[in-house]
């Protein structure tokens, strides 16, 4: 049986990059996917065009029970130097907003960079392979499928996290992981819209709605969008603070970012134009909020009265549930809608500058499998691509 340098199982993101760099580097490399096809959250991602990178991408963007873990990595292998590989590719991208960078034409570009990578390496790659079983014995790792066998020096486990099923997300990789002994941090769905409870159910009212925002919890704020969905709220933001919220926490949101000093404009209002009410003063100051949300806040939230009628004192408390609305999210949309996997791999189990097992010879973790989880906007594809660059090098 021929025994290979590297066996690498996963052919998402993180595996062929991998892939490529090791075979590059003169590795016999074997790559098996259980799909029918590799890369096919790529092609999902960004609409269709692939985020694939942050300008921006910083240790500051990763969530992990072990902050400092991704920061070599992501210092050795940064987001230029993916760029740059786009671009020797013929690749047209562009900037869309906050460092995020896509793809002009098709995530397909990508997909296609990747594998002719790997295969003018020479890897070896193959489709529709259940892995069954994996063990180590007199210093070699022995995959077994269905029907068939391999053997190799090194193992890379790329299997990706439980995000998205029906692109091909199991659970494969924490099964090896626990079989080798390794820690897991506890698994949640992140970058995830958030469900309502029974008591909000109003706010399906405002379905398809999306508004700017400041939402927070614990410190951490977001500026983007909120959208309200027929089952809960959903949006950029909320994907964002979806990653550091947990059950029973409750959001704070702001309807009127950048504007701070809309007390100081309602108490002129209420001098100046003392028979106006609230929602019509509110619909002068902010004319960007819909004029459904406007109604809806009014019924729920907003006091019916003329501004005259509301106290010096009282003018704040009448901002208050425009700017610091609190909602208490039921739980989450779960792994089908989440971008990514949160938790995994023990990162203190693996070397951060090598993804290579502190406790097993030969065995190394890369991308969403690793508890190291990134902002929504292109950061966890870095991930992907700098972790796996890591352990091509140590390989």
């Amino acid at each position: 049986m021929k025994v290979w340098d590297v066996i690498i199982i996963g052919a998402g993101a993180a595996g062929l990059m991998c892939a490529a760099e090791a075979a590059l580097r003169g590795h016999r490399v074997m790559l098996l996917e259980h799909g029918r096809e590799p890369g096919r959250k790529i092609l999902i991602s960004g609409g269709g065009r692939c985020n694939f990178t942050n300008r921006e991408a910083s240790p500051d963007n990763y969530l992990s029970d072990n902050p400092h873990f991704c920061k070599s990595a992501l210092a050795r292998y940064t987001p230029f130097d993916f760029l740059a590989l786009v671009e020797a590719h013929g690749i047209a991208w562009y900037e869309k907003k906050l460092g995020q960078l896509f793809c002009r034409d098709s995530a397909r570009q990508i997909l296609d960079m990747l594998l002719k990578r790997c295969q003018d390496a020479g890897v070896q790659l193959l489709t529709g392979v259940s892995v069954q079983q994996v063990n180590r014995s007199e210093g070699q790792f022995c995959v077994q499928a269905a029907s068939q066998t391999w053997r190799s020096q090194k193992l890379v486990l790329a299997c990706g996290g439980l995000s998205i099923p029906k692109v091909g997300a199991s659970d494969l990789g924490y099964r090896l992981l626990r079989h080798f002994g390794h820690r897991l941090v506890p698994t949640r769905p992140a970058l995830v819209p958030l469900t309502l409870h029974p008591a909000d159910q109003h706010l399906q009212d405002l379905r398809g709605l999306s508004l700017p925002t400041r939402v927070s919890l614990n410190g951490q704020s977001f500026v983007e969008n909120t959208l309200f969905t027929h089952f809960g709220l959903s949006g950029p933001a909320i994907l964002q603070i979806s990653s550091y919220w947990q059950p029973g926490q409750a959001l704070e949101i702001d309807f009127m970012p950048g504007k701070p000093a809309a007390e100081n404009a309602l108490a002129q209002a209420r001098q100046q134009q003392p028979e106006q009410h609230l929602q019509n003063w509110l619909k002068q100051y902010h004319p960007d909020l819909p004029q459904r949300w406007l109604q809806h806040w009014k019924q729920h939230y907003l006091a019916a009265r003329p501004l005259k009628s509301l106290r010096q004192e009282a003018l704040s408390q009448a901002l208050y549930p425009l700017q610091h609305w609190q909602i208490q999210p039921a739980g989450t949309a779960g792994y089908g809608k989440a971008e990514v996997t949160a938790g995994g791999a023990d990162t203190r189990d693996f070397s951060s500058k090598t993804m290579a097992s502190r406790h097993v010879p030969g065995l190394y973790c890369i991308g969403e499998l690793l508890d190291v989880t990134g902002w929504l906007g292109g950061y966890n594809f870095q991930w992907a691509w700098a972790s796996a660059y890591a352990a091509a090098e140590a390989l």
